[in-house]
């Protein structure tokens, strides 16, 4: 079924590779289909126009749109992580070729686009009502790279 609302991810000419990437790092994946420029579109006749994915069921589509636009962090990718190694997997997996570390849980692929790795158990940490628990958790997790949810809980358990 066709979902309503889906993103859709602006490449220049990288939409196949990138949409094949990305099925490679997320379990229950897949490309769903390719449509190509025909004779009167901007790029030449028969190359990839845009790639319909889905990634653990949530549709996106990628579009060779053309070297206009680039990504940046005003949009990302939040994932939600059962435990610390998923986080692991991921952050390897999505920095892998060329991808850059940022701060708080973010990344960028090789691609130009941030993703956000984030452990069930830093929101969890975080919404605790004890404000003096979840303050130092938030404290720990702005001064972290990738999230180290045996961090997080010692400076929860202070």
């Amino acid at each position: 079924m066709q979902q309503k609302i889906r993103p859709c991810l602006w490449f220049d000419t990288e939409a196949e590779e990138a949409a094949n990437f990305y099925v490679s790092v997320f379990d229950n994946s897949r490309i769903v289909g390719i449509e190509r420029y025909g004779k009167e579109g901007m790029r030449d006749d028969g190359s990839v126009m845009t790639v319909d994915f889905e990634l653990d069921g949530q549709q996106y589509q990628a579009l060779n749109g053309g070297p206009e636009f680039k990504f940046n962090e005003a949009i990302s990718l939040s994932v939600d992580c059962a435990d610390q190694k998923e986080v692991d997997d991921l952050w390897e997996k999505l920095i892998e070729g060329g991808g850059e570390p940022g701060p708080c849980g973010w990344l960028k692929d090789k691609y130009g686009l941030s993703w956000q790795i984030v452990p069930r158990a830093l929101v969890e940490l975080l919404s605790d009502p004890d404000e003096e628990k979840s303050g130092r958790v938030m404290k720990a997790m702005l001064a972290m790279g990738k999230i180290d949810v045996q961090a997080l809980q010692a400076a929860y358990d202070g």
